[in-house]
């Protein structure tokens, strides 16, 4: 049951992610920086190597997550919801602001990565919190 946890919980944030993206891609592109072809999309769009790595990361996301649920005592839907969106508001996206920071890049960008990392953990943790 602990796989399956993981794997749904990666999945969740992974749809979560794919919405969240689409709908905010002009956005996006504009304050990354990406290089973006003549049909408007990432040049590397045709590659499922970002793709592959970016599930990869939500399932060891998606473990350490679980490991760490399970040391606190989060047994509940409603737990992991909240302690998801901790982890993602109160680690990851800071991290993303803190590079981005750094790196010269729009404040815009911290914005809508740290935004995703906050839902997709609670998106994560809710699922979690199911198993």
């Amino acid at each position: 049951m602990a796989l399956l946890s993981i794997l749904l919980a990666a999945l969740a944030s992974f749809a979560l992610g794919s919405v969240w993206y689409m709908s905010l891609a002009k956005p996006w592109m504009a304050a990354s920086g990406v290089k973006v072809g003549a049909d408007g999309k990432p040049e590397n769009s045709s590659s499922p190597v970002p793709y592959l790595v970016s599930f990869v990361a939500m399932l060891i996301i998606a473990a350490t997550m679980r490991y760490g649920f399970g040391l606190a005592g989060i047994t509940t839907p409603v737990g992991g919801l909240f302690g998801g969106l901790a982890v993602g508001a109160l680690f990851i996206a800071p991290w993303i602001t803190l590079n981005t920071g750094y790196s010269g890049r729009p404040w815009r960008l911290a914005g809508i990565d740290g935004g995703y990392a906050a839902l997709g953990c609670a998106a994560m943790g809710l699922v979690l919190g199911l198993f």
